[in-house]
């Protein structure tokens, strides 16, 4: 028997015909919440498409239509506002179910996927848990790690590193400074993996640390899940505190290797992982997930795609006439017209809620009303002013197919200092993150080159600029942690015969990593937490560190 994709054309007509038939029923039900008798017809519509999707075998548009029917199911007649929420999940279900039916019909290809989150909303609507986003993915779990020799961890070194992995965590859950965020989360895992190579915690720590760089090198969206997911490795790290030996859930494992498959990264974390669990790239991307089932969640999407589109030609309308008043080759009544046109236009962007663009074109219309009625030409500062009003709305209006809101302009009340201030801010940041950079690269070379010298020789002068550089913020609390990093450097590294122990440098670059991390979000106040972080490492370095 022919199932899936190539069967749907067999049952097309009907299947679409009882999923209009069941949108018809719900709507009116909407409307008409006593009438117990439409929820029904919608439910035995449903109950139709369902099974006509369990025989052709379309797994992910049946899993989704026995969502609907059961949420439908559960509806009383006579509901109050208390319902809404799930009404409108159940309504934008099936718009969904639809227009991926035929997406299917139309290319043949099944990506259950993309019904996801439609799945989801009505779960959480129904107050039920959400489903993983690897719930289509299939992958065996008892793949081997590639040996390891334990790397010693020092005193408090677990909980610091906890500490540290917190940190980029609240980062990614915030998303600020993603990158450096997911980079503070990856150094963690990294070296946790080593601490606990010889058991079961570190095969989380492995996959979890593929995951983070898969992460990175792919360009994920920092979904609401995968902020969860982290989240959950925390709440394992936190277990391993207590007991080493603990056993993580599969169900987290195999959400991580989703991710590493997702992404498909060449890093060398990922492509270990990639190996031993033999997974293979998936036909699609997170952005390509993304944009499809966004062009699935329509109507609104379609709609302002269209209005989009319609105002734009009337854009390039009007600015053809206004080309032509500017060479004199049109009259009054041009004018007449042109002053119709955009007081329709003034309405259009006002509907749609574009109140600033509709403005700019609304502020024009007495000049251009004048200017018609007395037949003379049009100023050259009208015709100027008409044409950047244009300009304008047309930017303004490419925001509306993306959902996005235009920016507001700047005050021009900021003053110059400020400005020059900022600026310099900037540049004085950048050049501290420059100059950190400079010093773990450096670290990294000297440890490869057990301990060649010459690679620290320009660190201290570095570091020294870096601590200059945020006396300048006002930041001295970073700029005396800095100064004992470079205390370290000068007389443990450069001056000392015998090379510190690795554990050391590692906590001495976990401390340059925090700092990095630091200014990467701004040096802003209230983010002392970051520089107890670096202090720590500090104190682990068995240096003094200011209060």
């Amino acid at each position: 028997m022919v199932t899936g994709a190539t069967s749907l054309s067999l049952v097309r007509n009907e299947l679409f015909t009882t999923i209009d038939e069941a949108e018809q029923s719900l709507e009116q039900f909407i409307v008409e919440r006593q009438n117990g008798s439409l929820l029904q017809q919608a439910v035995v519509n449903l109950q139709q498409v369902r099974g006509i999707l369990k025989l052709i075998e379309l797994t992910g548009a049946e899993m989704l239509a026995q969502e609907v029917l059961q949420q439908a199911t559960n509806i009383p007649a006579g509901v109050g506002e208390v319902w809404d929420v799930q009404l409108a999940a159940l309504s934008g279900a099936l718009h969904v179910l639809r227009r991926y039916l035929e997406s299917v019909d139309l290319h043949r290809q099944e990506i259950p996927e993309l019904l996801l989150p439609a799945i989801n909303d009505l779960r959480l609507a129904g107050g039920q848990a959400a489903l993983p986003e690897s719930l289509f993915f299939s992958v065996r779990l008892d793949a081997p790690r590639p040996p390891q020799t334990p790397q010693p961890a020092g005193e408090g070194e677990v909980s610091r590193l906890r500490h540290m992995y917190q940190l980029g965590l609240l980062g990614f859950i915030r998303e600020q400074s993603l990158q450096s965020s997911i980079g503070l989360m990856l150094r963690a895992m990294k070296r946790l993996k080593r601490i606990f190579a010889a058991n079961s915690q570190g095969r989380l720590y492995w996959i979890c640390a593929a995951a983070l760089e898969s992460h990175l090198d792919g360009g994920l969206i920092p979904r609401k899940s995968r902020k969860f997911l982290f989240a959950q490795v925390d709440r394992e790290l936190r277990r391993a505190l207590t007991c080493a030996d603990n056993e993580p859930p599969r169900s987290l494992l195999k959400e991580l290797l989703y991710l590493v498959a997702l992404a498909d990264s060449h890093g060398p974390l990922a492509t270990q992982v990639r190996e031993a669990f033999v997974l293979q790239p998936l036909p699609f991307t997170d952005q390509l997930l993304e944009e499809e089932y966004r062009r699935l969640a329509g109507p609104g999407q379609s709609v302002m795609r269209s209005l989009s589109m319609a105002i734009c030609e009337e854009l390039t309308g009007l600015k053809d006439s206004l080309d032509l008043i500017e060479r004199g080759a049109s009259g009054g009544e041009s004018l007449q017209g042109l002053y119709i046109r955009l007081g329709k236009l003034v309405k259009t962007l006002s509907m749609v809620g574009l109140i600033s663009a509709s403005n700019a074109i609304g502020a024009l219309l007495p000049s251009i009303a004048e200017v018609s009625a007395n037949g003379k030409p049009m100023e050259l500062q009208v015709l100027t002013r008409l044409a950047e009003a244009l300009l304008y709305v047309e930017g303004v209006v490419t925001h509306l197919e993306r959902g996005e809101r235009a920016l507001r302009p700047e005050k021009e009340s900021d003053s110059f200092a400020s400005q020059q201030l900022a600026e310099a801010r900037i540049v004085v940041l950048d050049e501290a993150k420059a100059g950190l950079a400079l010093a773990r690269r450096a670290i990294t070379a000297y440890i490869e080159s057990n301990g060649d010298k010459m690679h620290l020789a320009n660190v201290p002068i570095s570091l020294d600029a870096v601590r200059g550089g945020l006396w300048f913020l006002e930041q001295q609390r970073a700029a005396s942690l800095i100064s004992a990093c470079g205390e370290y450097i000068q007389k443990r590294m450069l001056e000392s015969q015998k090379m510190p122990a690795e554990p050391m440098l590692e906590t001495l670059a976990d401390a340059l990593t925090s700092l990095e991390y630091y200014l990467e979000g701004g040096a802003p106040d209230g983010q002392a937490h970051i520089l107890d972080l670096a202090s720590d490492s500090v104190r682990a370095l068995a240096l003094p560190v200011a209060a």
